[in-house]
This record gives structure tokens, C-alpha cells and sequence, in this order.
């Protein structure tokens, strides 16, 4: 892209030998060869520190939810079923009873003992609470 400046010039001098700036200036702007691949612009969101906060705390918990369910059903093995534990629906619930009974039927194939549903279950509870 090639950029001039361009002045409309009547010969007229000031008393000092310089033209006024300013008068009948403008930019021209004129594109040479090809346009080069055009750069991707992403959006960005700028947050706030509390809100980062708990961006930070709810993303450990579903990392924590991940590794955790793949403990749980042994996931080395091709034959593991899909296991889909949303969070925001376990938090519309009303009480803790409702959401034990959800999380012991969505994990009633886990190939750990009763026992490690039971404590996963426990910690995962005492988990949503701090979001």
C-alpha cells in the first residue's frame, strides 16, 4: 500500500519562503499488488478478577469431575460406556438426596467398588457447594 501526500500548490509564498500548511492537503492511499492473506481477528474477553475466580474454580472442579470419572470406569478399556455428569443440572436441584440419587444412576456401570462410587459421589457434592 502506497501512501502520498498531495497539496494543491498556486505558487504562493508566505513572507518567510514556506507554503501554508494545511491549505488543499489531503492523503492519497493506493494499494499496490496483491492483498496478502488477510490476518484471522479473534474476539477477546477481558473479566474481571472475581469473576476469573471463579471461571478458575468451576474449571478445577470439571477437571477434577474428568479424571475422576475416568477412574472410575477404567477408561483404558474401548469398551467404557459414555458418562455425561453436567454440573449446572446437578446445581438446579434442590437437595443433596436428589442429587445423590442422579449421580447413583448415571454411575450404576462404574467398574469400581460401591464403596469408591459412595466417596466420589461425597466429594463431588462437597465440591459444588464452593461454586
Amino acid at each position: 500500500m502506497e501512501v502520498g501526500v498531495a497539496a494543491s500548490y498556486n505558487g504562493a509564498l508566505r513572507s518567510t519562503g514556506e507554503r501554508s500548511p494545511g491549505k488543499g492537503l489531503h492523503v492519497n492511499f493506493t494499494e499496490k499488488g496483491e492483498v496478502k492473506e488477510r490476518r484471522e481477528k479473534f474476539l477477546t474477553a477481558k473479566y474481571g478478577s472475581h469473576q476469573m475466580s471463579l471461571i478458575r474454580k468451576r474449571l478445577a472442579v470439571e477437571m477434577w469431575l474428568y479424571d475422576e470419572l475416568q477412574k472410575l470406569f477404567d477408561s483404558t478399556d474401548k469398551t467404557t460406556p459414555e458418562v455425561e455428569v453436567d454440573i449446572d443440572e446437578l446445581l438446579d436441584m434442590d437437595d443433596d438426596n436428589q442429587r445423590r440419587r442422579h449421580l447413583q444412576e448415571i454411575l450404576c456401570d462404574a467398574k469400581k467398588s460401591p464403596l469408591d462410587v459412595k466417596k466420589f459421589v461425597d466429594d463431588l457434592l462437597e465440591r459444588t457447594k464452593t461454586l
